[in-house]
């Protein structure tokens, strides 16, 4: 069982900048890394996913701010979020998943303030 570890939030501003990192105790190398958050009382929603061969989409709320990576070397996932809006206030969650199964993280709070 692959653990996900993730860090980097914390509270913003508007308009500031967080960068969130995933580091998996296992390999990522065949797998769809992905990032999704939810609000309170909101709905989990996907915010970006990247394939194993490296394609990256995001949500349309996101597309031009946020920036999804991975390091397959160092087994770890980075969602770079600029440009932040009030509306990003989440708990953001890290996701590993093939054909055989997935994993969650933790889970990691994100608050940008007005």
């Amino acid at each position: 069982q692959v653990q996900l570890v993730e860090s980097g939030g914390g509270l913003v501003q508007a308009g500031g900048s967080l960068r969130l990192s995933c580091a998996a105790s296992g390999s990522i190398l065949s797998f769809t890394m992905s990032w999704f958050r939810q609000a309170p009382g909101k709905q989990r929603e996907l915010v970006a996913s990247i394939t194993s061969s490296g394609r990256a989409d995001y949500r349309d709320s996101v597309k031009g701010r946020f920036t999804i990576s991975r390091d397959n070397a160092k087994n770890t996932v980075a969602l770079q979020m600029n440009s932040l809006k009030p509306e990003d206030t989440g708990t953001y969650y890290c996701f590993r998943t093939n054909a055989l199964g997935s994993s969650w993280g933790q889970g990691t709070q994100v608050t940008v303030s007005s």
